[in-house]
């Protein structure tokens, strides 16, 4: 699979344009393949694809922080992050697939930014080994898939030994954008079938934003993990032009659930620095996952709408005129797990922090 890592190595683009997004892939990292290139609609300008991956001169409004979930403060051990009670974090990977350009992680990627990802995660295992209460390993960072088959084995073979870890989750977007890593690579899928036991699997977080990337050849993807004992779950963010639209985001519920892939979450976008043209103020957002559901299947309404935010995952309920109706999903502070809470959402409010919380 051809890789590309310079905007101007895309033909499809004019020149011109090329040129003018030189500053934006200067400041954030581009990567596209072949194949996911295949996927944009070159006569659309607007197509939602292209807009995943191909960078915007928005990138560069001032908008956000570059860590808005502040996730620094969750690290226990070297690349190991641990911030509810069950789960931890081992950010395994310093390259993804593909750089979407909405990612909440892109200050990873930044080459004036000490990087938080470690190639070795004996400390963070280490340190889930001491910490019965952890039965649940995200390894993320970064993409898991892009380490080779046999750096993973190591990694899992590490996990399995630790008798309280039950699932392990690697968090992809792989499965969308290069399905051949996993349909391509028998060693891969006999590793992950391997690790992925009966009383104990492995899921693949999966990341597909609109429909148009379950393709056939992903869809082969999804077989084949599936055929390794892998479960497959679906989280995509709301994205602006990319599947903020009830009819758009209800048919990716739908497939993702007629292909056996569980909708798990949508996120309200973190505001990330560089984000801005990405974001969908809340009542907005909250219209349109409920439209979604309204016209998906029974299995695709089990999103959860929510909001990764520094305290916890905050779930939207629902929004009645200027109020907006919250609850803690999962929470960083045990006094607040499950918490109801009731906020003023001003005009236009894109995140927590805008809420004016009433009780």
């Amino acid at each position: 699979m051809r890789h590309r890592t310079d905007i101007r190595q895309v033909d499809a683009l004019p020149e011109a344009e090329r040129e003018m997004l030189l500053p934006v892939t200067d400041e954030y990292v581009f990567r596209i393949n072949d194949y996911y290139l295949s996927l944009i609609d070159w006569n659309d300008p607007a197509d939602p694809i292209r807009r995943i991956v191909i960078p915007s001169t928005g990138e560069l409004k001032e908008y956000g922080r570059l860590d808005p979930s502040d996730e620094a403060s969750n690290y226990v051990a070297k690349a190991c992050q641990h911030k509810y009670t069950s789960t931890a974090l081992l950010l395994v990977s310093d390259v993804c697939g593909a750089y979407c350009r909405f990612c909440f992680r892109k200050r990873l990627f930044k080459d004036d930014i000490e990087s938080e990802i470690s190639l070795n995660v004996d400390d963070g295992i280490a340190y889930i080994a001491h910490h019965p209460h952890i039965s649940n390993v995200l390894l993320t960072g970064g993409d898991p898939l892009v380490l080779s088959t046999n750096r993973l084995d190591k990694i899992l073979s590490a996990l399995r030994a630790i008798p309280h870890v039950r699932i392990i989750r690697l968090g992809s977007k792989m499965p969308a954008f290069e399905p051949m890593r996993v349909t391509d690579d028998a060693n891969l899928l006999e590793v992950l079938a391997k690790h992925s036991r009966p009383d104990a699997r492995i899921y693949v977080m999966a990341h597909y934003n609109h429909p148009r990337e379950l393709s056939p050849e992903s869809l082969r993807c999804v077989a084949a993990l599936q055929g390794a004992g892998v479960i497959l779950c679906n989280q995509t963010p709301l994205l602006r032009g990319v599947n903020d639209d009830p009819a758009v985001l209800g048919e990716l519920l739908d497939r993702l659930s007629w292909a056996g892939v569980t909708p798990y979450y949508v996120f309200q976008n973190r505001p990330v620095a560089g984000n801005a043209e990405f974001v969908v103020p809340l009542a907005e957002a909250h219209a349109v996952v409920e439209g979604a559901k309204a016209r998906a299947s029974g299995l695709g309404k089990r999103i959860r709408f929510v909001m990764s935010h520094a305290t916890g995952k905050i779930e939207v309920l629902a929004v009645q005129g200027d109020l907006i109706y919250l609850k803690y999903h999962q929470a960083r502070d045990a006094a607040d797990a499950g918490r109801f809470m009731i906020g003023r959402l001003p005009e236009g409010a894109g995140w927590f922090d805008d809420v004016e919380l009433l009780g």
